[in-house]
């Protein structure tokens, strides 16, 4: 594993309502873990040197999914050895959920999971051995920091199952930094919904439609941008700046405006713009 220390920041009090119910086995496809060639629809194209957005469908990532759920979607979708490896290191941390030496044996196994289970199955793996482990704020950091990019990813799909307070949204606020719109995707699921202050929540969403990141991804944004009329003089003045140089307004953008169900609306808003490319 790398490792990457991130600088974090603390946010101001979280009195935001909790994210929509999450989906029940029946509707949980596993997401896929590929990166698409292209942004998805409805989202702005990213800015110059960002990876494209991700397409894992809103609402059926690991973070969306409890645990036995996911558990159970997963077995049924690895082959037999796959399987057999899983099992084996979940049981390894349940068993052995604490360090021993200078690595818990199921952070090693965090970084075997891409290769045992395959690219599309491995945040599940992960997400369900960081479950198994019961791993706390300090192990989620651990990982998070030491971690590829990949694990990065998984950590943040488990704090909504592992953290119940604020105490991990420094891993929120890292992952906000980066351009990487895989991370920016996970940074904004139901944990981020739950904890994130408003302020911190609308420049997450205006992070999502920077990179390309399609809003969808943002666990709760009907009833976090509901009557916020902050939120919607700051997606005008963005809009306003892009029209300015000359740049397409993404579709997304008059999605979450009507959202904030703002009356106002900069110059070149009433028609939504073609997605840029």
């Amino acid at each position: 594993m790398t490792h990457r220390d991130a600088t974090p920041t603390t946010p101001g009090a979280d009195a935001t309502p909790r994210p929509d119910a999450t989906p029940g086995p029946e509707a949980v496809p596993l997401p896929d873990a590929t990166p698409a060639a292209a942004t998805s629809a409805g989202g702005a194209a990213p800015v110059d040197g960002t990876a494209p957005a991700p397409r894992d469908p809103p609402g059926t990532t690991p973070a969306h999914v409890p645990p036995d759920a996911l558990r159970t979607a997963l077995s049924g979708r690895l082959a037999p050895a796959a399987r057999d490896w899983l099992d084996h290191a979940l049981d390894e941390a349940a068993d052995h959920p604490g360090t021993h030496g200078p690595i818990a044996a199921w952070e090693l196994r965090l970084a075997e999971a891409g290769r045992r289970c395959g690219p599309d199955h491995a945040d599940a793996a992960r997400v369900l051995i960081l479950h198994a482990a019961r791993a706390d704020t300090d192990a989620l950091t651990r990982a998070y920091r030491q971690g590829t990019a990949d694990e990065r990813r998984a950590v943040l799909h488990a704090l909504p199952h592992l953290v119940p307070g604020p105490g991990a949204l420094p891993l929120i606020e890292d992952a906000l930094r980066t351009n990487d719109t895989r991370l920016v995707a996970a940074a904004v699921g139901p944990y981020a919904a739950r904890h994130l202050d408003a302020h911190s929540w609308r420049h997450a969403l205006l992070k999502c439609l920077f990179t390309g990141v399609p809003v969808d991804h943002a666990a709760g944004l009907a009833a976090r941008a509901h009557a916020d009329t902050e939120l919607a003089r700051m997606l005008t003045d963005y809009a306003a700046e892009r029209t300015a140089a000359g740049r397409t307004v993404p579709e997304d953008l008059h999605r979450v405006l009507a959202l904030t169900e703002s009356g106002t609306a900069a110059p070149g808003l009433a028609t939504p713009h073609a997605e840029e490319s």
